[in-house]
């Protein structure tokens, strides 16, 4: 892409009622657009990162058997009242509407209950599961207070997964196959190293629930980590019977701040139940479907991701999902260094690397702070002195040092990186 062709500009300030730093940072650097607050639109730049971070996670759940779906955001109100939460007083973050009939409606916050409707008509036998069904789907809910930027927002795409099983057995199995496969996401995007897999409330389906909680000031949660074994517990369940549980000392722990960026969730028969999701087993019986649940948020593992890798002069993208592998710069902008800074251009399109071209009329101060707040990994600059020398200038966005390179050379390293 040529950021003269790109509509979307860099601003020296965010607004003045955004107190996330993400958002702060993903405004000014042009990747998204604040509507009201706890809402956001995603410009090209923010919706190419958001995208990356969608189809890593899309690889991982067809890894493990998932089907991608796409439900309705419009919902019946009776398919709700099956299970009791439609009722405001039971789920309190519900953004409701009417027909022009007066039929009631609502924007889903989630898709347990309109998906297990929907299996009745998919799951009659045992040969028909398991079934792991997900989605990623905007949902709407409506936050008393939202702050933290796109790591809490009313409008949000979810990836939601949700498992069908014959028995307890055939769901446990997949649920941690599951919980492996949350790991493997959030090492790809890069904060893997931060993020800690965390014992929580299970409810009345099980004892354990597990979050997945990335270590970050800007978190809303406290966990105790126990950096032994890697895993953490939330502050709801740190008490004997939590750590016994777990096998931890409370005095082994450490106290940290925390976002979550991940969940997931034995569902039991509560909605199979509720709903009429029955499956006819080998013995002739007819029996509940067990069901399971398992969250992520693209937009706020984006936003996590700013708070972590970021610094006074902007973002430092994880080579998995920046906008481009290359920030091309060129310096003075003339007849000489456009030839060569649109030859390289062309050539690193061949060799399948991205780029975003810097072809600007600008000063070569605004083009550099611009590139430090992009915060794409690589920046090239092209100038008298590299076409002089034959040399590229290659800066890293992350390590910042700069080292000198042929075009061969620059290509055979981001493959390998790659």
């Amino acid at each position: 892409m040529r950021q003269s062709q790109l509509f979307s500009k860099t601003r020296r300030e965010a607004p003045k009622d955004e107190v996330a730093k993400n958002a702060e940072l993903l405004i000014r650097g042009g990747y998204i657009h604040k509507e009201m607050a706890g809402v956001y639109s995603f410009l090209p730049l923010g919706l190419i990162v958001l995208n990356k971070i969608i189809q890593i996670i899309r690889e991982e759940m067809n890894e493990i058997g998932g089907e991608e779906i796409l439900l309705a955001s419009l919902q019946q109100k009776d398919t709700w009242q099956t299970t009791d939460r439609w009722d405001d007083k039971k789920v309190d973050n519900w953004f409701k509407t009417k027909l022009k009939n007066d039929t009631e409606l609502g924007l889903g916050f989630t898709h347990e209950e309109p998906l297990t409707a929907l299996m009745r008509e998919h799951i009659r036998s045992y040969k028909d599961l398991p079934r792991y069904a997900y989605q990623f789907q905007t949902k709407f809910r409506n936050e008393t207070r939202a702050k933290s930027g796109i790591m809490r927002s009313r409008e949000f795409i979810m990836k939601d997964l949700y498992s069908f099983s014959k028995s307890q057995k055939e769901h446990d199995e997949f649920y941690e196959k599951a919980k492996e496969s949350y790991i493997t996401i959030f090492q790809r995007i890069g904060i893997g190293e931060k993020t800690y897999v965390t014992f929580a409330s299970g409810g009345s389906f099980s004892k354990f629930s597990h979050e997945f909680q990335t270590i970050t000031d800007a978190g809303e949660d406290i966990i105790y980590i126990s950096d032994e074994k890697k895993i953490a517990l939330n502050k709801e369940v740190m008490n004997d019977e939590g750590l016994a549980a777990v096998g931890v000392k409370k005095e082994d722990l450490r106290e940290a701040k925390a976002v979550e960026v991940g969940n997931i969730f034995s569902l039991g028969t509560r909605f199979s139940e509720a709903i009429g999701l029955t499956y006819v087993a080998l013995d002739g019986s007819k029996k509940p479907v067990i069901m399971g649940s398992y969250g992520i948020g693209p937009a706020r593992l984006m936003g996590t991701v700013v708070e972590l890798f970021s610094d006074d002069a902007g973002i430092v993208w994880p080579k998995s999902i920046a906008p481009f592998d290359i920030h091309l710069i060129e310096v003075p902008c003339d007849e000489s260094t456009n030839k060569a800074a649109t030859k390289l251009y062309e050539n690193l399109k061949k060799a399948g690397v991205s780029v975003l071209y810097d072809d600007r009329d600008a000063r070569a101060g605004e083009k550099f702070s611009d590139s430090d707040l992009i915060g794409i990994p690589t920046r090239i600059v092209i100038s008298k002195k590299t076409i002089e020398e034959g040399m590229l200038e290659v800066k890293s966005r992350a390590k910042g040092h700069v080292t000198k390179m042929t075009e061969s050379q620059l290509v055979a390293s981001i493959k390998k990186a790659q």
